[in-house]
């Protein structure tokens, strides 16, 4: 007899309606169990809809001893469910000022009051009357308290264009949440989750024995489908589907273990019948980090591939905003390779997928040109590629720069930075979905960026002065990389006074 597919479990994250409603669950609960047998205080970090909440919420119904949900899963027979009170925080709503946070903590702390039956002396003063909430639930229910922290930065990272408020929102939750290493004696476990791990929040340097499982191999697939999930509880759903080309697009980030995807992905491609989209993209890209982008005359083409320590990977400092850490932690990059150097620890960072590579960079181009202008160009330029019109191609660089509207960028970024007109090249060729290649290495040097397109390939040397940008790509041999397919070597000078192309030489090889 044919079983009825189990159904997507798009939107909910609540594990009691996934296993009572038929939805599909990939069971996670190997890894929870682990946790709340070998820790009491844990962080995870991962970026936004990954699935940390239905995590959280699966961690909940453990703690309320929900032995009957579990059933066929790994935990059931391994784990004895004894019944623990919970608290939970989750973060919503107004959080764009202090007194927006404030308003929401008394909320939080009346719901988990009314809950647990538990009233505390001083509702109007939230550190103590959270400090107050733990001892008197654990001594009422005479079991530790179980405590469960969702998007505990949420307060933080939605004011990341506003720093006073950031800061200030941030000594809110330093108060709040210190209050738990006074109140260890009271406590089972804790769990955290988040985007960012942030280096002077006193959850972290307060309770020093938190253990941050963000990065530790054995729970890289703590949140996510592998690959494997796709062909087994998902092959009723995607069969016939091309799982090279689902993989291309969306799988790739990497926690050191398996590979994984966004769940989000997974759910709306299929469930818009196998569309490939920016779905996860589309759900919300803060425009700070476009700022910050600017404002530090970042060269786009480096996050093609770049190598930070592992501190810098893991630690957010609100008062030293890294580019590489909030795109890395939030999840537009990811880690490619790991090596060791000096007895630590180096990852490589690129884009997960063409999912992330294609609309971080078309959103990018927003902030350039005006959108019928832009998807001008972009038609111009892969029509370009196929031919190898290079007329067209100086003509259709020279028409980009024309519309880009300077005014939105400061004159030193742009009059003395090469890199800014690179960027735009590269920011234009990535969101075509492209195989681009920068700072492409060479026995003899680097070249500044290449382009592959099917058996064609495009070497292009930038420069801001008057003189033979072919030079170097002849002098250093760089063809000689691609000997075995067509090439052609593009030279470009930028005026800095005209921004743009002063001059525009090809040869093909």
């Amino acid at each position: 007899m044919h079983r009825k597919m189990k159904k997507l479990p798009i939107g909910i994250q609540t594990f009691s309606e996934i296993i009572n409603n038929n939805y599909i669950y990939i069971d996670k609960t190997e890894e929870a169990l682990d946790l709340i047998s070998n820790y009491k205080y844990v962080f995870l970090s991962r970026p936004r809809r990954f699935g940390k909440s239905l995590f959280l919420d699966t961690l909940n119904e453990i703690f309320n001893g929900s032995r009957d949900l579990f059933k066929g899963l790994h935990i059931h027979d391994k784990y004895d469910f004894p019944v623990h009170p919970v608290i939970r925080i989750s973060f919503s709503g107004d959080l764009r000022s202090g007194a927006g946070l404030k308003s929401r903590l008394f909320d939080i702390l009346d719901t988990n009051q009314q809950e647990l039956n538990i009233k505390c002396k001083r509702p109007d003063v939230f550190d103590s009357c959270f400090a107050e909430l733990i001892k008197k639930t654990c001594e009422k229910y005479k079991k530790g308290v179980v405590i469960l922290i969702d998007e505990y930065d949420k307060a933080i990272l939605d004011n990341l264009d506003q720093m006073d408020v950031a800061g200030e929102n941030g000594e809110i939750i330093k108060s709040f949440y210190s209050v738990m290493k006074d109140c260890d004696k009271y406590i089972r476990f804790v769990f955290l989750t988040g985007v960012t791990k942030f280096s002077k929040t006193s959850i972290f340097s307060g309770l020093n024995n938190i253990t941050d499982v963000s990065l530790v191999p054995k729970y890289g697939k703590i949140c996510g489908y592998t690959h494997e999930d796709l062909q087994t509880s998902f092959a009723g759903h995607l069969k016939g589907q091309d799982y090279d080309k689902i993989r291309e697009w969306y799988n790739g980030y990497n926690f050191l273990g398996p590979r994984v995807y966004n769940p989000f992905d997974i759910l709306l491609f299929i469930n818009n019948n196998f569309q490939f989209n920016n779905y996860w993209f589309e759900t919300g890209t803060p425009s700070f980090l476009i700022k910050l982008l600017k404002n530090n005359c970042y060269f786009l083409p480096r996050l093609e591939s770049f190598d930070v320590d592992e501190n810098l990977a893991n630690t957010f400092d609100i008062d030293e905003l890294s580019i590489e850490t909030i795109l890395f932690q939030s999840g537009y990059l990811t880690i490619k390779k790991v090596k060791e150097r000096r007895s630590r620890f180096i990852y490589t960072l690129s884009y997960p997928n063409k999912e992330t590579r294609l609309s971080f960079n078309d959103y990018l181009l927003n902030y350039f040109v005006d959108r019928i202008e832009k998807n001008l160009v972009l038609d111009n330029l892969y029509d370009i590629f196929e031919t190898c019109d290079m007329d067209k191609l100086e003509a259709t660089l020279h028409r980009l720069f024309a519309s880009i509207a300077y005014n939105n960028f400061s004159n030193n970024y742009i009059e003395n930075y090469e890199g800014f007109y690179a960027s735009v090249i590269y920011a234009y060729l990535a969101s075509l979905g492209l195989d681009i290649i920068a700072e492409d290495v060479t026995v003899k040097g680097r070249i500044d960026l290449t382009v592959i397109f099917r058996d064609k390939v495009y070497i292009f040397e930038f420069k801001m002065n008057d003189e033979d940008p072919l030079k170097q790509i002849k002098e250093r041999c760089y063809a000689d990389k691609y000997s075995d397919r067509a090439v052609y070597l593009i030279g470009i000078v930028f005026n800095k006074q005209q921004r743009n192309i002063q001059k525009f030489i090809w040869e093909s090889k």
